[in-house]
């Protein structure tokens, strides 16, 4: 795959991104089911890789920094994403009682320094906030952002799962600029492309990182009218470029704009995404779709 620039202001990566965000329930053997999809990855082309602290009970940061150690690729050839502020109850953190965000200044710099340091790495490509903390200091917030930047820790600054005007609240603060927004995007879900979320992210230079590309697997296996409805109209799409209904699902995002952020761990499913980038999805078909997700006529 042919890298691309993520905005006019940040680092180039890989067009698909993978992220370990389905990595949360059973982690047995887990080292070697993450050496073999980061291996597939980096064959198809796939170089960056998305993380955050709470990621497979707050483990898989670690075993990720376990292969870079072990040199089994460059660190300079790969891009990290890592993220911070959602908090949940679980096992590692019995000091979570329940679930909420934080992205005090005090939690983003102890966040940042655990995430260098379980990855194995000096720096962090792209630190992002995942969801905005209704009752954080928003000035704190952004000083210790620029200052993780500063250090040479952080080279780029992103959100996730941010309204709009909480998008442009913090960027209000910033001095540079957020380079990515990473939300939820397929055709089952296509909120953000109502509520303004994915103009803004255009408006910003900016293209959106769209999580659950295959709606978790709903995409193929959906048994809800919407499910039913959106797969009969991939089929017919996907007869008519030979491709599988979930290369069809993820080259619709692509025509958006939006990089697909992989989730799943299964390798057929992996490489059907990476299949949508030979697809030249038809103006009409796009819209076909787009019609089907809506149920509109």
């Amino acid at each position: 795959m042919q890298k691309i620039y993520l905005s006019d202001a940040g680092p180039k990566v890989s067009p698909a991104v993978y992220g370990f965000y389905r990595w949360d329930t059973e982690l047995e053997n887990a080292s070697v089911s993450m050496e073999k999809i980061v291996a597939l990855c980096l064959e198809l082309g796939i170089n960056t890789f998305d993380h955050a602290d709470t990621y497979g009970s707050s483990q898989c940061e670690e075993l990720f920094g376990n292969l870079i150690s072990k040199k089994s690729f460059k660190r300079e050839d790969i891009v990290l994403f890592t993220k911070c502020g959602l908090q949940l109850p679980q096992g590692t953190n019995p000091a979570v009682r329940v679930k909420h965000y934080d992205t005090s200044a005090q939690h983003i710099l102890k966040s940042a320094e655990n995430s260098l340091r379980k990855l194995k790495t000096d720096y962090i490509d792209i630190f992002l906030l995942d969801h905005l903390d209704h009752i954080s200091n928003l000035e704190e917030t952004a000083i210790a952002l620029e200052q993780l930047m500063k250090s040479g820790k952080v080279k780029h600054i992103g959100v996730a799962n941010f309204s709009v005007f909480q998008h442009q609240l913090l960027a209000s603060y910033m001095h540079t600029a957020i380079v990515t927004h990473h939300l939820e995007l397929n055709l089952l879900n296509t909120a953000a492309l109502d509520n303004g979320q994915i103009d803004y992210i255009k408006q910003r230079y900016m293209r959106p990182l769209a999580s659950a590309p295959v709606a978790s697997g709903r995409i193929a296996t959906g048994t809800d009218d919407q499910a039913v409805r959106v797969r009969k109209k991939l089929q017919e799409v996907g007869a008519k470029y030979n491709v599988d209904i979930e290369s069809v699902a993820v080259a619709w995002l692509i025509k958006l704009g939006a990089l697909p952020l992989i989730g799943t761990r299964d390798e057929q499913r992996i490489r059907n995404i990476a299949n949508a980038f030979n697809i030249q999805l038809d103006h009409q078909d796009w819209y076909e779709l787009y019609t089907a997700s809506r149920g509109e006529i």
